[in-house]
């Protein structure tokens, strides 16, 4: 039998059958010491299991990314599920996925766990690695394994079995040596010699199946990596994270604050509320020289639109707010797109119209779980700065490119410099037929060529109603975030009877490109106080400079100077109270307000000011003209 390697070379085999072990180790021994799993056909399995002829094949090892996603994989479902069975034995496991950077798996124990318990579960999923034990999985009819997992008291793994409807047979992963079984669609390590560095990180509740009717079970939290310094290296981000927390700071800079009867939503203090209302404009401005029209839409809307539209059939109840409202069924706005074809539809739309950009700060509400809130990365309600562009097909290009170019020209202003695309195609659950999809997909890859955009492929994971790219942005301590998006929709302008007259006198329906530049508002606020750990540029900090005096005959001359600096602009405080000079410096520095301009006698007799950068021990005193003109200067460069 033969099979094709990824350089398009063949392979002959003399056996009937052959697995992923037997094409390693025919390419070279090395290759087959190192490998973990095989791709045959696009599809990970283990190496043990046969290879069809004819096929694609790609040997996988830790040094990919999908090879340590597997050593992921086999560490928290045969490593730490069997921890944590040995060592409580009446725990009853759930599910253990990979995550990014590591892994987690729910458990339901006896008695509550805690972080303490952590090094001892450790302790034994080392001496648990260290046996080396060969995995093998076993195909198993359903009402064997069924039966297998009850004997075992597990409920969690009979519920999964029985759930899947129409399958048959289930992959069961046995330890060799132990009497460890794990019911997994796999692929897993050959064996535990290949595992290679881990460090358990925490502990949260769950619900099983993420709904709050069921109970509350133990998720135990971890990360893993190739090397020994590679997990050094992230648990020292980690630690760094943990400083930079959002909601740690929002609270200290005095920001933002939450509480239970408003639960995922914001409490705007001033300062924050500065911040927001500075992201605003900002995006007002990069947007007015392409000519979008600012619109507001309802809060509340019949879901007789959302049936219409497809967000439904996506959504439903999970994930919106439901309400009456005048006899009618409503839903709390969970997105702007259906709203925003309600005013196309007003009026007579002709090609040359065409584009028509459409933008709105819109508020929008989400039911989230509560286990999925997290500060103002994740809220309730949100304010996205989005908009839908309505045109022709023949003006697609063109406005995609406009579009990758202002993305990129925002994020490198916020000092994001490492930026890559994720062109995320049709998913598994969509409206619109397959002609309409691969025009869709085929039209916004051409675009991307056109704006020289590079991109790696995200399969399945775009809208409901068409292809999208998602723009991915790295910090300043190296984590990733998704933010902006540029969405391609061949669909929703039609279910929703939208149209305009082309050249022909006929009527089309328009293309809508969704897109948000940032994204949520709120979520984009947590980054940004994440990345720039509190301490905001100049341009952007929600309190940009504090003056202050040695003694109370400054303070005249003091209010004199907040006043121009206020008249160009600037958010100014005058700190006048009467506490020593170095007390003030240090209360505001702790605020991490950019500057901070001090005047004494000298200084108020020579029209100057000695200033001091947060984050600098230096000084430096100038004349208030040339303050005032670099001040100036470093908010016009987003410096």
């Amino acid at each position: 039998m033969d099979v094709r390697l990824p350089d398009g070379s063949i392979r002959s085999f003399e056996k009937e059958s052959i697995s992923g072990f037997d094409i390693a180790e025919n390419i070279s021994t090395s290759l087959l010491k190192a490998a973990v799993a095989i791709e045959v056909n696009g599809e990970e399995q283990d190496l043990s299991r046969p290879v069809p002829d004819q096929a694609q094949v790609n040997i996988i090892t830790t040094r990919s990314e999908s090879g340590l996603d597997i050593m992921r994989h086999t560490l928290t479902a045969q490593v730490l599920a069997r921890a944590v069975r040995e060592l409580y034995p009446g725990c009853k496991l759930a599910i253990g996925p990979t995550i990014e950077h590591g892994f987690y798996y729910d458990v339901e124990f006896e008695n509550a766990l805690s972080v303490e318990d952590l090094p001892q579960i450790e302790a034994k999923m080392n001496e648990i690695i260290a046996q080396k034990n060969p995995i093998e999985r076993v195909m198993t009819p359903r009402a064997e394994a069924i039966q297998i997992f009850q004997e075992r008291s597990e409920p969690y793994k009979v519920d999964i079995i029985e759930r899947a409807e129409g399958q048959e047979s289930f992959p069961l992963y046995y330890q060799r040596g132990s009497t460890f079984i794990d019911l997994c669609r796999g692929p897993h390590l050959p064996d535990l010699s290949k595992i290679g560095a881990f460090k358990l990180t925490k502990i949260a509740g769950a619900y099983w199946r993420g709904d709050s009717k069921n109970k509350m079970i133990t998720r135990i939290y971890g990360t893993a990596w190739r090397t020994p310094k590679e997990l050094r290296k992230h648990l020292k981000m980690l630690e760094e994270a943990a400083k930079r927390d959002h909601r740690k700071l929002g609270k200290a800079l005095d920001l933002f604050h939450f509480q239970e009867e408003a639960v995922g939503q914001v409490f705007w203090h001033t300062k924050g509320w500065n911040i927001f209302l500075s992201l605003q404009q900002y995006i007002r401005g990069k947007i007015r020289r392409y000519n979008y029209q600012e619109v507001n839409t309802p809060r509340i809307v019949s879901n007789e639109l959302y049936r219409k539209s497809g967000h439904w059939d996506k959504f439903g109840t999970d994930n919106m707010f439901i309400t009456e409202a005048y006899g009618q069924e409503c839903a709390l706005k969970p997105m702007n797109c259906p709203c925003h074809v309600q005013i196309f539809n007003q009026g007579s739309k002709s090609y040359r119209d065409l584009p028509i950009r459409m933008s709105e700060f819109g508020t929008c509400m989400r039911h989230e779980t509560r286990g999925a809130l997290h500060g103002i990365m994740r809220v309730t309600s949100m304010t996205q700065d989005d908009a839908h562009i309505f045109c022709t097909t023949d003006q697609i290009t063109d406005e995609v490119v406009i579009l990758c170019e202002l993305i990129k020209e925002i994020y490198s202003e916020f000092g994001f410099e490492d930026v890559f695309v994720k062109f995320s195609d049709r998913p598994e659950q969509r409206v619109g037929s397959d002609e309409v999809w691969d025009d869709a997909e085929e039209a916004l890859r051409k675009a991307c060529d056109t704006a020289n955009l590079q991109w790696v492929l995200n399969p399945g994971e775009g809208a409901f109603y068409g292809p999208k790219l998602e723009f991915v942005l790295r910090d300043s301590i190296g984590r990733h975030w998704q933010c902006g998006t540029i969405q391609l929709d061949f669909n929703l302008a039609e279910r929703l009877g939208a149209a305009y007259k082309g050249k022909d006198d006929q009527k089309h329906a328009p293309v809508m490109i969704h897109r948000a530049l940032l994204g949520s508002l709120e979520r984009f606020i947590g980054i940004l106080i994440e990345h720039y750990a509190g301490h905001f540029p100049l341009w952007l900090a929600p309190v940009q400079i504090v003056l202050m005096g040695i003694s109370e005959r400054q303070h005249e001359h003091i209010n004199k100077m907040k006043t121009r600096l206020e008249a160009e602009g600037f958010t100014v405080i005058a700190d006048n109270r009467s506490e020593r000079i170095n007390f003030k410096i240090r209360e505001h520095s702790h605020q991490k307000i950019p500057v901070i301009g001090v005047f004494g006698d000298r200084e108020v007799e020579n029209n100057t000011v000695t200033v001091r950068r947060f984050g600098s021990k230096k000084q430096t005193t100038m004349g208030m003209d040339e303050f005032v003109e670099s001040l100036k200067l470093e908010v016009q460069n987003k410096q």
